[in-house]
């Protein structure tokens, strides 16, 4: 039999070794695109569970510890994938509802609840996926009923189907078999049976593995560091100057920048010159610069506005405040919650009428805690949800059961698909009206991405290499380019239409304003005349450009 302790260790091992060897599990996804991978949200999803068990006793049922694991994974789910992994376990409860302890067939019994409650969850199943890997090792479960009343031995034979399943994926999804590898979500869920498995065989629970030591990065102070509480000057001025073999003393330097600025900072050897200086004339520093010799490109000068900096800070900081959600009364008929990052688009969400966003996206999907918390700050009857990512969908709908308050969440997959829902949203009409209205706003919408290659990969017939420009049509790779600009014009004249009116440039935090006013530039020679190029600083990370076109 497995006791109430016993469970709670297997739990508490499994969230521990999915941990510390989520890389492992990240390193198999096959998406080119940088998102919230898959190891990463299973490990923040049973991290969830772990603190919830943590501060549990010792005198627990396995009632009890699969109830606080079940409803702290919902909650901290995170993903499609940490999602599916909520709900296995929370069939798992169900299953053992009531017991002191679980016997073999208890054990199976709960395993098949687990498996149909995800598959439930999906509206298009897929084969070859963590779902297959569970529902596998749940169909040998059911078998070993039959063979053994050792609950542990029923577990073994269940890891082994698991690994079995696992190792047979590449046959059931070709982009899997032709990057080589087995399924992310499957190996996840192996991974954690199998921590499970040794605790109860007696092992002890897992150990946390040592957190690297980040680099400290040794740089010039920021713009908006040490010298933000008063900014005199307005520019934060860095170069590198490869000396002349004359060039004069790098004290005179120092001494002209004193007199045009403050904070300076010069630093000399026998080849370079470092500079920092804030100054409103960066022009005259980097000219009296040049009498000591000529500028190096790596890294290359930077002028930075510390006033539109420091302003950005407060925002970014009064953003972040926000997110202290706070639960409100339902004062209105229609409340709005969107998910979002980059401080622009996190803005023109707000000035949309959406009453919470959500910091995150593609690579940080927030969990459904964070998507529930949101919802219960909004002062409203009726909470619409935007989850903007397809990754997240999951986890917003799985906040609707918890919430005290009528919730629709609209599935816009993209950024531009948001805006477009808030844009045909009429207060006076119906919820129903503007749910089938909304829905069919943001359909009408399509989208490009320009973002880079987070890993090598064989991709949708494309051999792709790290660090590659990638343009998506509508979520799907169309091509892969070396030049960033180059490639927002190309993938916009192909989204364009004959019937397009408007397209709408949204560029990211590594985007300056000069490099996206070009690429408007470009886009309004090359585009008709009764097409509005429109420009918009979203401040978003992972994507160079988002691309609206209707």
């Amino acid at each position: 039999m497995i006791n109430g302790k016993l469970l709670k260790d297997a739990m508490m091992s499994a969230a521990i070794s999915i941990a510390n060897k989520k890389r492992s599990v990240d390193e198999l996804n096959v998406y080119p695109v940088p998102d919230g991978d898959t190891g990463t949200n299973m490990s923040m999803t049973m991290g969830a569970a772990l603190r919830a068990l943590e501060l549990m006793g010792e005198d627990v049922t396995v009632s009890q510890v699969a109830d606080t694991a079940a409803s702290a994974l919902l909650r901290g789910a995170r993903g499609n994938s940490g999602v599916i992994l909520s709900l296995l376990f929370r069939g798992i409860a169900k299953g053992l509802n009531g017991l002191t302890e679980a016997d073999c067939e208890s054990m199976a019994n709960a395993l098949e609840l687990g498996v149909s409650a995800a598959y439930k969850a999906v509206m298009k199943p897929t084969e070859g996926t963590i779902l297959t890997v569970a529902r596998m090792a749940s169909v040998k479960a059911q078998e070993c009923v039959h063979t053994t009343n050792d609950p542990v031995i029923l577990w073994e034979e269940v890891c082994k189907e698991a690994e079995a399943t696992l190792a047979k994926t590449p046959d059931m999804l070709p982009v899997l078999k032709k990057a080589g590898v087995v399924d992310a979500g499957g190996q996840g869920l192996l991974l954690i049976f199998q921590a499970m498995l040794e605790v109860f065989h007696g092992g002890s629970i897992a150990v946390p593995a040592e957190k690297a030591k980040e680099e400290k990065k040794v740089e010039f102070s920021t713009a908006v560091g040490e010298f933000d509480e008063v900014i005199n000057f307005t520019y934060c001025t860095e170069f590198i100057v490869q000396k002349h073999p004359d060039s004069p003393d790098a004290s005179k330097l120092r001494a002209y920048l004193e007199t045009i600025g403050d904070c300076v900072v010069v630093v000399d050897d026998e080849e370079i010159i470092k500079v920092h200086v804030h100054t409103d004339s960066p022009g005259m520093a980097l000219t009296k610069a040049l009498e000591f010799g000529c500028f190096i490109n790596d890294p290359k000068p930077k002028i930075e506005n510390m006033r539109i900096q420091h302003e950005n800070k407060v925002l970014e900081a009064k953003i972040t405040k926000q997110q202290e959600f706070r639960p409100a009364e339902q004062e209105k008929e229609f409340g709005f919650v969107a998910v979002a990052a980059g401080l622009g688009v996190e803005s023109m969400f707000t000035d949309l009428g959406v009453d919470q966003v959500v910091r995150g996206g593609q690579t940080m999907n927030p969990s459904t805690d964070d998507i529930l918390k949101a919802i219960m700050a909004t002062p409203a009857k009726t909470v619409f949800v935007l989850p903007n990512n397809k990754n997240i969908i999951m986890a917003a709908e799985q906040a609707i059961k918890l919430a005290d308050r009528n919730v629709c969440v609209l599935q816009t997959r993209t950024i531009p698909q948001g805006f477009a829902a808030m844009l045909a949203f009429d207060e006076s009409a119906s919820l129903a009206d503007n749910r089938i209205n909304m829905t069919k706003a943001f359909e009408r919408v399509s989208t490009g991405q320009i973002t880079f290659a987070a890993r090598d990969s064989d991709y949708e017939g494309h051999q792709i290499k790290k660090g590659e420009i990638l343009a998506l049509d509508n979520s799907k790779l169309s091509f892969t380019d070396k030049d960033v600009e180059k490639a927002a014009v190309k993938l916009t004249r192909r989204l364009v239409k004959g019937d397009t009116s408007y397209v709408t440039l949204i560029y990211g935090a590594d985007v300056t304003d000069e490099q996206a006013e070009h690429v408007q530039a470009l886009l309004s020679a090359k585009l008709s005349d009764k097409i509005e190029v429109m420009l918009v600083n979203g401040g978003q990370p992972v994507y160079y450009y988002i691309i609206s076109v209707e």
